[in-house]
């Protein structure tokens, strides 16, 4: 059976792991969930990922979930654009997530980028999800 929402199970993947207090959790690997472990990481929202092929043609991401002072470093994660609901912006209507504090996470014409980083190339995009 296939999986309607793949980024989505990623995150959920993510929430469940930090909320048992693991130190790693592991989900599929597919190119769209590398880039957007690639900005959680360039944010500091995670300790990092790594690849491992887990079989011919099949392989898995290892993501290193990272707390502070025994609390989890995410405190929010949540899917915006969903495949039923897939919710665009420019980059002059980009809001702020908890007044600055958190980032969104959006896929424009020049990669998966944080706001901060969509607003200094001047793009918009899909909005993928909110982490604070």
């Amino acid at each position: 059976m296939s999986m309607t929402d793949p980024l989505g199970d990623m995150l959920t993947r993510i929430r469940n792991g930090q909320q048992a207090r693991k130190g790693s959790v592991v989900s599929p690997n597919s190119r769209l969930r590398r880039n957007v472990l690639e900005v959680l990481k360039r944010e500091g929202y995670i300790r990092g990922f790594s690849e491992a092929e887990v079989r011919t043609g099949i392989s898995e991401i290892k993501i290193e979930l990272k707390y502070h002072e025994g609390d989890p470093v995410i405190r929010h994660l949540s899917r915006v654009s969903t495949p039923g609901r897939r919710i665009y912006t420019g980059v002059s209507d980009l809001g702020r997530v908890y007044n600055g504090l958190g980032i969104a996470i959006l896929s424009t014409p020049r990669g998966v980028l944080s706001d901060a980083e969509a607003r200094a190339q001047n793009v918009g995009g899909e909005v993928l999800c909110e982490v604070f």
